[in-house]
């Protein structure tokens, strides 16, 4: 197994989480924040996570305080950065913070480091805007948690070097992730432009009064998103054929959805301060019992399907051996 020096810059939800999956293939993590309450609070998520998996399963106690003992938190970028192979900024999603950190990490770092960027929707050409040696800079989009969820969009930018992109694929790879190669730098990248075109239309569906909020998440979840993790869209086209995929399309795509801005009931609710799980009521009503509820069901799927896919990958294994 390969080890590197990996840097973090960003220690909320996904930077905290990052540095989790590097340190428990054997990385060196150097773990930064301009708060020192954020490395705190990360430290401890950390431990918390490492434990819920070997409570499931996954990984065991025993490895816990060697996983903590290679990150090393600090509240200074240039301490962070130094003799890092593999940076990956993780701030919050505003690109001239984003644009100022990856300009920052060019002056400290040497010119074979990798700066990655972990953002969900600017393209990275965007992000990269900044950087003088741009060839340097590459996407890298996780998915929420990425010690769960084993996917990496990896995006070249208008400059990234094809070496710079096979590097960091490799690296994902080897720590256990899931990476692809998104062949175009668009917002959004792949992941995130199939969900928001889903949500867009189960918003509208609602917003029209064709069902409510329940009904349309009930179709999905007991519908077409069982066969998902096994059977996925274009899959699924092959499947019924193509050229029924074709006739229905000719009918249905002019009659769903084809805004190019958020549906009125989106906006009525969020001026009306109904933000969801963080104010109580969005499309439904929540409490902390429920909210509980609902992200323990989550990670309890989670779990499952990660002991899962662990499963296949070791079945498959002694297959070929």
């Amino acid at each position: 197994m390969r080890s590197e020096h990996i840097a973090i810059v960003g220690a909320g939800l996904m930077g905290h989480a990052i540095a989790q999956v590097f340190a428990c293939k054997g990385n060196e993590v150097s773990l930064t924040d301009v708060h020192d309450h954020a490395l705190r609070q990360a430290l401890d998520n950390i431990r918390t996570n490492l434990a819920f998996l070997a409570e499931n399963g996954i990984g065991s106690t025993e490895e816990i305080p060697s996983i903590m003992g290679s990150i090393r938190a600090t509240p200074h970028l240039r301490e962070a950065a130094t003799g890092a192979r593999f940076v990956v900024e993780a701030v919050s999603e505003q690109l001239d913070l984003k644009q100022k950190v990856l300009r920052d990490l060019e002056h400290l770092c040497p010119p074979h480091t990798i700066l990655a960027t972990s953002t969900s929707s600017f393209t990275i050409t965007e992000v990269a805007g900044k950087v003088r040696r741009k060839e340097r800079v590459v996407g890298t989009h996780f998915s929420n948690p990425p010690y769960l969820i084993p996917l990496v969009e990896v995006v070249r930018g208008k400059h990234t070097s094809t070496e710079v992109a096979d590097y960091t694929f490799d690296l994902l790879k080897t720590a256990g992730m899931h990476p692809v190669k998104v062949n175009k730098d668009v917002p959004g990248f792949v992941g995130n432009r199939l969900q928001h075109a889903l949500w867009r239309e189960a918003v509208s569906i609602v917003d029209q009064g064709i069902a409510d909020a329940a009904t349309v998440d009930e179709v999905v979840k007991h519908g077409f998103g069982i066969r998902l993790p096994v059977l996925a869209p274009l899959e699924t086209a092959d499947m019924v054929g193509l050229d029924l995929t074709l006739q229905i399309h000719e009918y249905i795509l002019r009659r769903i959805d084809r805004s190019t801005g958020p549906a009125a009931v989106l906006r009525r609710k969020v001026e009306k301060g109904d933000l969801g799980l963080k104010t109580g009521k969005g499309f439904y009503e929540w409490d902390h019992k429920s909210a509980h509820q609902c992200r323990r069901r989550l990670l309890e799927h989670l779990v499952r399907w990660h002991r899962e896919h662990e499963r296949r990958i070791e079945g498959s294994k002694g297959w070929r051996e």
